[in-house]
């Protein structure tokens, strides 16, 4: 296992290397302390996973989020940032992060996200799934009831597990060798089935209900 980690912060940095070596001696680590080396270390080396800090020399905001993401294409990215504003989460996770961990989480939380990522899933703090703002009641029943899901194709469901783990349209078309505007078609469908209206619905929905896709 090859993680990326990208803040500007060596201490924290550090602090991560030693909390994630301790519990898997396995783990290689690469570090970054801004984005341009970070895109140098994913071109030759791509990692497993990223870790990414939002507000580093160069970027604030989702500036970094974007950078990274256009360079790492199917790789997943968790958000470790010192905001935890509901607001910047789902703006996140809508940019493609696979999930968002503020960095006042205890050890155990990080673990915990880490793993879900890993397996496919989402991760987002209790605070951002309890103020979304859509219902999601529908599918709640949907995933307890097994119906209205089963209505789905087997392309929009394909379709639709990589777009919860947070692969944008591009990289989905490229890989099922599809046309982009195919993939927006079956997703359209699939939100609609589904009871959600769009890519951040159904990704914050599945984390509600601590759904992953399968690896």
């Amino acid at each position: 296992m090859h993680i990326l980690l990208i803040d500007d912060h060596a201490m924290f940095r550090q602090g991560l290397k030693f909390l994630l070596g301790e519990l898997n001696a396995d783990l290689q680590f690469s570090e970054a302390g801004s984005c341009e080396p970070a895109l140098e270390l994913i071109a030759a080396d791509p990692p497993s996973l990223i870790l990414l800090d939002l507000n580093m020399p160069g970027f604030q905001g989702l500036g970094a989020l974007h950078t990274v993401i256009a360079a790492a294409h199917a790789i997943p990215i968790a958000v470790l940032s010192g905001e935890d504003d509901p607001g910047l989460i789902r703006d996140a996770i809508d940019a493609g992060a696979s999930g968002f961990v503020p960095k006042s989480s205890k050890s155990e939380i990080l673990v915990a996200a880490l793993n879900l990522i890993l397996a496919g899933g989402v991760y987002l703090p209790t605070a951002a799934l309890k103020q979304a703002s859509f219902a999601t009641n529908d599918a709640a029943a949907i995933v307890k009831n097994n119906k209205k899901a089963n209505t789905l194709s087997a392309r929009q469901t394909e379709v639709l597990l990589r777009a919860i783990k947070g692969q944008p349209n591009k990289i989905i078309a490229m890989d099922l060798g599809i046309a982009e505007g195919t993939v927006k078609t079956h997703l359209s469908g699939a939100f609609k089935t589904l009871g959600v209206h769009n890519r951040t619905e159904a990704v914050f929905a599945a984390a509600k209900l601590g759904l992953a896709p399968a690896p």
